[in-house]
């Protein structure tokens, strides 16, 4: 297997430290919004690499956190007037509900940043005592970035053409502009702990240094993240981690590549922003998920109208191949499973096993008249789609609406309004819901026995 190290800038043969068994820590939410498109495309990904690892028969322990504190979780608690914990509880369930809604596996264990803050604590001491890190004259704890020789190797910078990377402004109590904080001093009404330094909280860097450590040892695998926490995120997580426990981080280092909207980069001033919930409302789940995964992890995503079209036509075709076949276990060709083996072992090539899945298509369509080939053919495709988190459903299922972006419960509220309208001889009406519905890809067909429905793609 070969993955890609971010750290090295090559791809490299994975060997994971303990034969058969692969730690992986995956940077996730800070909880005070609903999840965005761009953390579904790194949810996403990570979940297709989990899935994989296991598949090939790796005991695998996927890590991945929670941050529900931070200082962006304190300022929107407070402009809603709630309380810190009843804004992550809340936004913790819709990110769980999201997850599911897009077919992401649960990892094994999801720390909160708020569980451990002892452990963070105790690591910032072990920085004091080693000289990494000092309390500065307003309350704050600092590390000291130029104490770390080798800060900068991750995205191979110079510390000395760097600009600070916290999330906070540059405060004078710094030694360095380039240090960052590891404890805050609390402000007034402010959640806090105690601490050796007084009253405060973690800073962000830290609370995943400490708690990737606790739950994965001192050195892991692999640790990966969104594509905008190479740095300084993941830098400054080298830099704490291999000070405080003077052993190697992490071998293996990967990032998702970006989302970008109608080829922009995706902001709220540019009024291009899309939560998770708000696309999975008019637009298919696995349908999104499909346009998540058919591009390579590592590269960049747009979202837009055509390339939403594009999935949906692409799961078409599998379902409609598996449409009228009974799918049975039987024996085909092991070309098909070692090819789409090879992509996926070659840094997670997705559009290269999504390759073979077409293939599979193509044999399936020319083998119908052969219904046990055909159905071994169709067994193996949804095998494989399921090792991507596709395929989940029944043909009839999905074609029967799922891939229009309209539910079967708001067809049948369309039907019965049109039918309200036929028998009130309001035809206009009747034609423009039948219109509308057609638009989506819904064909209506009335007969003796009422009105039934098919996608027009099927």
């Amino acid at each position: 297997m070969q993955i890609y190290n971010t750290l090295t800038r090559q791809k490299e043969a994975f060997v994971p430290l303990e034969a058969g068994r692969i730690r992986m820590y995956v940077c996730g939410m800070t909880v005070y919004d609903y999840c965005h498109l761009g953390h579904a495309r790194m949810l996403v990904a990570f979940d297709v690499i989990a899935r994989w690892l296991r598949a090939s028969g790796y005991q695998l322990t996927y890590v991945r956190n929670i941050t529900d504190v931070d200082d962006k979780i304190l300022v929107r608690a407070r402009d809603n007037g709630e309380p810190i914990a009843d804004l992550t509880e809340r936004m913790i369930d819709a990110m769980h509900e999201d997850e599911r809604q897009l077919g992401v596996l649960p990892p094994d264990r999801e720390p909160r940043a708020t569980a451990h803050i002892s452990d963070i604590i105790a690591m910032i001491e072990t920085l004091i005592e080693r000289d990494y890190a000092y309390h500065a004259d307003n309350g704050d704890v600092f590390y000291r970035v130029r104490r770390f020789e080798r800060y900068g190797a991750l995205n191979n910078r110079n510390p000395d053409d760097m600009r600070s990377g916290a999330r906070v402004d540059i405060d004078e109590a710094k030694e360095d502009p380039l240090d960052f904080v590891l404890w805050k001093r609390a402000r007034p009404e402010e959640e806090s702990w105690s601490s050796p330094w007084g009253e405060g909280r973690p800073g962000w860097h830290i609370e995943c240094s400490a708690m990737s450590t606790c739950c994965l040892g001192d050195t892991f695998d692999i640790h990966g993240g969104g594509p905008d926490l190479s740095f300084p995120h993941h830098e400054n997580e080298i830099a704490q981690s291999e000070a405080a426990t003077g052993q190697k981080y992490v071998n293996t280092w990967m990032h998702a590549g970006a989302l970008r909207v109608d080829n922009e980069k995706m902001s709220k001033s540019l009024g291009n922003f899309f939560t998770v919930r708000d696309v999975l409302k008019a637009h298919d789940p696995e349908v999104v998920r499909y346009l998540l995964v058919a591009s390579h992890y590592r590269s960049a995503i747009n979202y837009a109208p055509e390339t939403l079209k594009d999935a949906r036509r692409s799961l078409e075709r599998f379902y409609n191949a598996l449409a009228d076949v009974e799918i049975i276990e039987g024996e085909v060709s092991d070309e098909f499973a070692e090819r789409f083996t090879r992509a996926m072992n070659d840094d997670f090539n997705t559009p290269e096993a999504l390759a073979v899945m077409f293939e599979l298509v193509r044999e399936i369509n020319r083998h119908r008249e052969n219904a046990a080939h055909a159905g071994a053919l169709a067994h193996e495709l949804v095998r494989l789609g399921n090792l991507l988190g596709l395929l989940e459903r029944s043909p009839e299922t999905f074609l029967k609406g799922a891939s229009s972006g309209i539910n079967d419960e708001e067809i049948a509220r369309q039907i019965e309004a049109r039918n309200a309208a036929r028998r009130n001889k309001d035809f206009a009406e009747a034609d423009r819901i039948r219109d509308a519905l057609a638009e989506q890809g819904i064909i209506l067909k009335d007969s003796r026995e009422g009105t039934t429905w098919v996608s027009e793609n099927r």
